[in-house]
């Protein structure tokens, strides 16, 4: 593949994901209520998955929900669980 679509992806998510309108700006100057700042304390990734894991994390949070925490969410599990992990207790890798 000559062009990697994916290499474009900050700038794609600046423009129209990140892009917000700024208070009081004339409606028809959409360069004018663009702003173009966008979060700094986190980024949008793309991960794969097995679909067997995606099933799995979407019923721990389905579970998580129905036992009350209603804010729950793959991200906040995902993050949990790299928060939890202990990398010197792994085993050696089988290659």
């Amino acid at each position: 593949m000559a062009h990697d679509p994916l290499s474009d992806a900050d700038a794609i998510l600046s423009e129209e994901y990140y892009g917000r309108v700024r208070p009081g700006a004339d409606a028809g100057d959409k360069a004018a209520k663009r702003i173009t700042e966008k979060p700094t304390h986190y980024k949008v990734i793309c991960i794969s998955m097995y679909n067997r894991d995606i099933e799995e994390l979407e019923a721990k949070v389905a579970e998580l929900k129905r036992r009350g925490w209603t804010k729950a969410n793959k991200s906040q599990l995902i993050r949990l669980a790299l928060d939890q992990i202990d990398l010197d207790k792994l085993g050696t890798p089988r290659q």
